[in-house]
């Protein structure tokens, strides 16, 4: 379900990890708000990546343009001090299902 942190060629000094849609209805806009939401809570810079579209995970308008479906894979991608906490609560919302957490 997920992959160990890793330094990607296509983004140099990111931290990335994998996770994947499983929420019935996918990422649409409450769970997209409350993504946005929690990485607005973190100082380094954050992003999602489904297929080629790459978009800032602060922002629920871009998050909403993904329109990643149940079962789509999610890169999450950070950089800066916090990246590595960004990145562990990120996750643990999309293995939440976005409940609770």
């Amino acid at each position: 379900m997920t992959d160990e942190n890793t330094m990607t060629d296509e983004s140099p000094g990111y931290l990335s990890r994998k996770v994947v849609v499983s929420s019935d209805n996918g990422l649409h806009a409450r769970p997209a708000g409350r993504l946005a939401q929690e990485a607005q809570t973190f100082d380094s810079e954050i992003s999602l990546v489904v297929d080629d579209q790459t978009v800032d995970a602060k922002s629920i308008l871009d998050i909403l343009t993904l329109a990643a479906g149940p079962g789509n894979m999610v890169e999450l991608r950070a950089k800066g001090a916090d990246a590595k906490a960004a990145l562990d609560r990120l996750e643990a919302l999309f293995l939440n299902k976005f409940e609770g957490a």
